[in-house]
């Protein structure tokens, strides 16, 4: 299977759609939590953890995970397995939404499905201290000592620790990012609306218990917010009308007959404190803002932690902005005699309308189904869980096109969601016909190839596969967002390069138009963030040198400000599937077999690209 070329000096690398790297989605960068960063567009894997305790629980919890994590004396053996544990369970144990989200529904009695994340003062400083305690307890364990898979597991837990206390220490998000509490709200309702974990009446009182605990989560939400960059207040109040309408429309019209009277009760003081929340936005926060970009020294902290792929911004943006040139040369002979906007032009022609663009994704992925069966480059899961919905309205404002929200890890069975962001009805005509020339025919056959086959579905679905429990928890959850995102888009060029639409040109040169996109998502994150960059320049490339539509492009640079460091995991991730097929393939000689490498490296999950190629020694 023929790989795009590479210039000679470069080397290569290592939520909804981010999609192909669109607009988005996984939460999650390493998806270390909503409270730690602005989940990042992309795919949604089981959330990360912000600091939780319940309300009134938050002290018994605290004592309960420092025994766990305080039991060992230095030079003193620990079984790596229970340290595993302990950090997973502990870490969701403290994190009720991501719990829910897991399928992790009880932990030594406490119901976490009735329970919200604790962002309080005395929340926040136990979460620090618990990774504090885990940074002390890895530091008795020589990696040497472990098996290649505990290393592997070792690594993520290390990289988890360092974002989390980076971000108590250089970022503290809880003080500036508003998204991070309306988008915990709105898991907090969905995700038990959604996951059939037990009978509907059961779900719906937890849907009630959490209802009553809103007003106290939006005021401390008030209490600790002290500013707020303009995009992000913005896009909270967006989001939060969402949140409104999933309770008084959504929840409301599907709640049993003998809750109707409680449920009323608890939505109506949610409802009064979540318009009331959106009142602080638009007359107090706004009127506090403060700056999105992260700057050079935090920046390059970051994207070391959460890429975890050997490489500095500086050496990855010379490596996208030379694959920038190597891209568009390609592009042109495919496009000769023509010019590639005029061959992109009569390919974007080609769209469905806001009405029959939600049917045609699931066409698209009957399709895509059956042509990955055919080919068998990769073991499908065994489960058939994968369900298409419309994006729940409190995640667009992050998920502006689709996405992926994985299964639960602990209960797969409860069936994994290929979000479509519906078009909406009152866009301006010039608007729509933007967003359905970018996504058109061909765009919207890469969207459902990268986020559901074979791309993040497969992927994932193997991924809860994993055993022990354990340690599919911790790479399903805090697992390595190159390696999830990189997936998506090897996914796409295999999908061409396997002869996908009987060769089609059209989907390879969409297929090469959106890798000049994973291209511009890291040269213009890390030039927002770090180079001063104005918006304007970031349109700039990607209208005039990525030929992305005006619509996607400003939307892309509103997920610029809302997120930092996961825009360049679809790049690295990338040329690091590539770069770790070469490798095996050289290993292997004659007996090189593609199915067999794929299953081999997606059983090992979300493992940074420099330890996957160790596992696959």
């Amino acid at each position: 299977m023929p790989r795009l070329p590479e210039s000679p000096n470069t080397t290569s690398e290592r939520k909804k759609w981010g999609g192909p790297p669109g607009p988005r989605p996984t939460p999650t960068s390493a998806s270390l939590s909503l409270v730690m960063t602005k989940p990042d567009q992309g795919v949604r894997r089981g959330r990360g953890r912000p600091p939780h305790y319940e309300l009134c629980g938050c002290l018994a919890v605290a004592a309960c995970i420092f025994l766990l994590t305080s039991c060992k004396m230095p030079g003193e053996q620990q079984d790596f397995s229970k340290v595993t544990e302990d950090f997973v369970y502990g870490s969701l144990a403290l994190s009720p939404i991501s719990a829910t989200s897991a399928g992790y529904h009880e932990h030594q009695g406490m119901r976490l499905d009735e329970r919200l994340d604790d962002l309080s003062q005395a929340g926040l400083q136990e979460q620090r201290l618990f990774y504090v305690h885990f940074r002390d307890r890895l530091a008795l364990i020589k990696p040497e000592s472990l098996s290649p898979e505990e290393r592997a597991d070792y690594q993520i837990i290390q990289n988890q620790i360092d974002l989390a206390i980076f971000d108590f220490r250089r970022i503290q998000s809880f003080r500036h990012n508003p998204t991070m509490y309306v988008e915990l709200i709105g898991d907090a309702l969905f995700n038990p609306f959604v996951l059939e974990y037990a009978p509907l009446d059961t779900r719906y009182r937890h849907i009630i218990q959490r209802l009553f605990k809103i007003p106290s989560f939006v005021e401390n939400a008030r209490n600790m917010l002290v500013d707020s960059p303009d995009v992000w207040t913005t896009v909270a109040q967006e989001e939060n009308e969402g949140n409104i309408d999933l309770i008084d429309k959504t929840l409301r019209s599907k709640v049993p007959g003998p809750l109707k009277a409680e449920f009323d009760r608890a939505a109506k003081s949610a409802l009064d404190s979540l318009r009331g929340f959106n009142k602080f936005l638009n007359t107090e926060l706004s009127h506090k803002p403060a700056e999105w970009r992260l700057g050079k020294d935090k920046y390059d902290e970051k994207f070391r932690y959460t890429l975890a792929s050997g490489k500095t911004p500086d050496q990855v943006l010379a490596e996208a902005e030379t694959a920038l040139k190597d891209v568009r040369g390609q592009m042109a002979k495919l496009a000769a005699p023509h010019s590639i906007k005029e061959v992109l032009d009569k390919i974007a022609q080609q769209h469905a309308t806001p009405e029959t663009y939600f049917d045609d994704a699931r066409k698209d992925l009957e399709e895509a189904t059956n042509f990955v069966r055919a080919k068998h480059f990769v073991t499908l899961p065994g489960r058939a869980n994968l369900q298409v919905i419309p994006t729940p309205e409190f995640m667009r404002g992050g998920y502006p096109v689709g996405g992926f929200n994985q299964a639960p890890a602990l209960e797969p069975q409860l069936g994994a969601f290929y979000w479509i962001t519906p078009i909406p009805t009152g866009w301006p005509k010039d608007r729509i016909e933007s967003k359905l020339r970018e996504y058109n025919t061909y765009g919207l056959q890469e969207l459902t190839i990268h986020e559901a086959m074979p791309g993040h579905y497969v992927q994932l679905e193997i991924g809860n596969n994993v055993e022990p429990k354990s340690r599919r928890l911790l790479r399903n959850i805090d697992g390595n967002g190159a390696y999830v995102e990189g997936w998506g888009v090897y996914a796409q060029q295999l999908m061409s390069d396997e002869g996908y639409l009987n060769n089609s040109v059209e989907l390879r040169m969409t297929l090469l138009k959106q890798l000049l996109r994973v291209i511009s998502n890291t040269i213009l994150d890390i030039r927002l963030q770090t180079m001063n960059m104005t918006e304007q320049e970031a349109l700039d490339l990607m209208i005039n040198d990525t030929f992305q539509e005006k619509e996607e492009a400003t939307e892309k640079v509103q997920r610029a400000k809302l997120s930092s460091c996961q825009l360049p995991t679809y790049f690295v991730g990338w040329r690091g599937w590539l770069d770790l097929r070469e490798e095996y393939k050289k290993r292997k000689g004659a007996a090189f077999n593609l199915t067999a490498f794929h299953d081999a490296a997606l059983k090992e999950s979300a493992v940074p690209r420099p330890v996957l190629g160790q596992l696959l020694q």
